[in-house]
């Protein structure tokens, strides 16, 4: 399942989106705003726009981690909209009936959501206001 939101991700309302009836391990994680980039400069927020066909790439994404991976299922959100440090940017989460494949599709679905053609981000930073 692929979800493009501009509301809050709540942690505590995402667990029971990922069907783990069968699974034995359930991976979750979330990206974050956060206040140092690399940049050197304090950033305060982060623009996230959808240029594209956002759901589509997420979808495509998600059907990757299920063909290369032994998994029951598969949760992919991404936020658009101004984003605060702290708030939640993205999550990827996957079930299986192993840990090794529930963390290595975790771990490549959040290597291909920070490469999205269809996000275009816009960095603020404290400097700047």
């Amino acid at each position: 399942m692929v979800k493009l939101v501009e509301n809050p991700i709540d942690p505590a309302l995402v667990y029971n989106s990922i069907c783990s009836s069968f699974s034995g391990s359930v991976v979750f994680h979330y990206a974050v705003v956060k206040q140092q980039a690399g940049t050197g400069k304090a950033t305060t927020s982060i623009e996230y726009k959808s240029d594209g066909d956002t759901a589509l790439e997420l979808e495509k994404i998600a059907a990757e981690l299920e063909h290369n991976w032994n998994l029951e299922d598969v949760l992919m959100i991404r936020r658009t909209g101004c984003l605060a440090v702290g708030e939640i940017i993205s999550l990827v989460a996957a079930s299986s009936p192993n840990s090794e494949d529930a963390f290595e599709a975790c771990k490549s679905g959040i290597s291909r959501m920070k490469k999205m053609t269809t996000i275009r981000k816009t960095e603020k930073f404290a400097d700047s206001i």
